[in-house]
């Protein structure tokens, strides 16, 4: 059997069992060798692959719609050029989602403004666009979900749905923990997700800082040691966008913040009395 004829038969086998029909991979190929019809075999191929393709966008599209992640937050919009490379090379490397097998989390570190949040919503649009599943969450707002989860005696279910997703991303992870039950809901979320799915957590605050969101000494040890225990860390050392663009404003030319003269705005307007 010639090589191409020999592929064209693996693929459509391939896209049969992709399809989720085994009695057609299984009987297809036989069936086409002993009626003859092996000259059809390219026409049938490829309307098989249009039909991957229409599901491949279908479900990318059901992806983009439950990840909830910020629309136009991707890597083309993220100003790289004021990143370093080392930490722009890290990025494009977790954008290819191979640290989803491994279920490796990772840890993003830096002031506000500094584009973690925007990184993370790139990578996390890179990986849907691949086929993965992903949650973006501000972390106030799961804790939330969580604890009422927990109140009506249903976590298990929810943590159960979560863990449908690939990868949760949950931006600021700073700003919760105020209250035991807040730091008991997230803790367990990173305990059941602990070497079995992967984190991408955002955070203002180092590892030092973060009894401010455990309280607890033990439960804050516990929980970095899990996160990092199989992790990538991602430092934002760089200065907060909103900042650079408040110096730029302060030094354009005064002349620059108002409207040029046009003909749409006459310059000979009477002056204003004192």
């Amino acid at each position: 059997m010639p090589n191409a004829v020999a592929a064209m038969y693996a693929r459509l086998i391939a896209l049969c069992s992709d399809f989720k029909l085994p009695t057609l991979a299984t009987e297809l190929v036989p069936h086409f060798q002993k009626a003859g019809y092996e000259e059809v075999l390219p026409l049938m191929l490829e309307v098989f692959e249009l039909e991957a393709q229409d599901r491949l966008e279908r479900r990318i599209d059901r992806l983009r719609r439950a990840s909830h992640l910020p629309p136009g937050k991707t890597m083309a919009t993220l100003d790289q050029a004021r990143l370093p490379r080392s930490l722009v090379e890290k990025l494009r490397a977790l954008a290819r989602g191979d640290f989803l097998a491994d279920a490796q989390n990772v840890l993003a570190f830096g002031l506000p403004g500094t584009g973690k949040s925007h990184a993370a919503s790139a990578i996390g649009h890179a990986l849907v666009e691949a086929g993965h599943s992903v949650l973006f969450v501000p972390t106030y707002q799961l804790v939330q979900e969580l604890l009422v989860a927990k109140r009506d005696l249903d976590l298990p279910r929810a943590l159960r749905k979560l863990d449908l997703f690939e990868l949760i991303i949950l931006d600021d992870i700073g700003y919760v923990g105020q209250s035991p039950d807040e730091a008991e809901v997230l803790f367990t979320l990173m305990a059941e997700r602990y070497e079995r799915r992967s984190m991408l957590i955002t955070s203002n605050l180092v590892f030092s800082q973060w009894d401010r969101i455990f309280k607890n000494p033990m439960a804050t040890a516990a929980a970095i040691d899990r996160l990092v225990h199989h992790a990538v860390i991602l430092e934002f050392d760089v200065s907060s966008y909103r900042t650079e663009d408040a110096k730029k404003r302060s030094t354009a030319k005064p002349d620059d913040n108002y409207p040029k003269p046009d003909d749409n705005y006459p310059t000979n307007q009477p002056e204003r009395p004192a």
